[in-house]
């Protein structure tokens, strides 16, 4: 009896472990392009290798989910780094067939590395870079626009945002990264969202070397709902 016991209750052990490692692995939305897949896979070990804060791959994969729902003409990504959220982001667009990527990065160099991996992994005819400081660029962008990626250091979404604004289609979706451990150098930017639109704060648990938990904010350009008392 007690060798069944035992026997069953490493059984179950083996078991939740399993469950709780498909929980924790981020894979590929169905019918993903194998190539993106690999450089997605290159730059999460390269970000960390080189200390390039990354979007953690839960918050991407995420990230992917609205966009792949929205199926917008006009992606704004405000903080390209190496490209690695611009893939989550460009891969959507391809495979809804149209759409693009106009992504802006304040650093040259870093510029350059994403346009190398945006051709690696296939996907450079849907994104335009941009190469300067956001808070500027994003007010030269025509609209309408239909999505925001807001990743170019939490101090600086309130002058991207307010510099797009009225080009954001009604209904469009901006999401900002960091609005946890960053939530306080983005708090001019939290309080004008959400006391507008529609926005919610979305939590976590992320691995990476400089954070276990973050969480992003999703604000729907429509008019502010009423609490309900």
């Amino acid at each position: 009896m007690r060798k069944i016991l035992l026997t069953t209750l490493a059984i179950t052990a083996t078991l939740m472990a399993t469950a709780f490692a498909a929980e924790q692995t981020v894979e590929a939305p169905a019918g993903a392009d194998d190539k993106v897949q690999g450089v997605i896979v290159e730059l999460e070990k390269e970000c960390i290798n080189r200390g390039i804060r990354l979007l953690a791959p839960q918050k991407a994969k995420r990230l992917a989910e609205l966009v792949r729902r929205a199926k917008p003409h006009v992606v704004v990504e405000c903080g390209t780094a190496v490209g690695y959220s611009g893939l989550w982001i460009a891969r959507e667009l391809k495979a809804a067939g149209g759409g693009k990527l106009i992504t802006i990065e304040i650093d040259a160099g870093l510029s350059r590395e994403a346009e190398a991996n945006f051709r690696k992994a296939g996907l450079a005819k849907c994104v335009t870079l941009r190469v300067g400081d956001a808070r500027k660029i994003v007010k030269e962008l025509k609209g309408p626009i239909d999505f925001v990626f807001l990743d170019c250091g939490p101090a600086n979404y309130h002058a991207c945002f307010l510099g797009l604004e009225d080009r954001l289609k009604k209904g469009a979706i901006v999401v900002a990264d960091n609005a946890g451990y960053g939530a306080r150098e983005m708090a001019e930017y939290l309080k004008h969202v959400r006391s507008k639109y529609t926005s919610t704060t979305e939590w976590f648990d992320i691995d990476l070397p400089w954070a276990k938990r973050d969480a992003i904010e999703v604000t729907i350009i429509s008019p502010r709902q009423p609490e309900r008392e």
